[in-house]
């Protein structure tokens, strides 16, 4: 079964467009990844600050072998979501999110909408 990871980011409520933004220009490299399922952002209705991505991958192997390669790469060169898309000469914008923890979770059971 596959593994889940969940990276809650705590967004102050000026930064959520940013956030929001960031993550819809993201240049794409994790949809390509060996091993990538699935992903999800998920902005909070009620109640808290925190942003989930939800990303869903075929092995623990296959999620360290983005975050070691494609994730690393963008977020160095001053790219990824929450941590901007670059500056101008060469400075890093501020990240939107002001915290940040990933959860992780093993899938032991799943289930699909019944087909009609």
């Amino acid at each position: 079964m596959s593994i889940v990871k969940i990276n809650a980011l705590t967004v102050p409520a000026e930064q959520r467009e940013v956030l929001e933004q960031r993550f819809a220009s993201r240049a794409g490299t994790v949809e390509s990844s060996d091993g990538f399922e699935w992903f999800e952002l998920l902005r909070p209705v009620e109640g808290t600050d925190q942003y989930l991505v939800y990303t869903r991958w075929r092995s623990e192997e296959d999620f360290q072998a983005w975050m070691e390669g494609p994730m690393k790469a963008a977020h160095q060169g001053g790219g990824g979501a929450a941590g901007g898309a670059g500056g101008e000469g060469g400075e890093r914008p501020k990240p939107a999110a002001s915290g940040s923890s990933v959860w992780s979770f093993e899938v032991v059971q799943q289930a699909a909408p019944k087909k009609a």
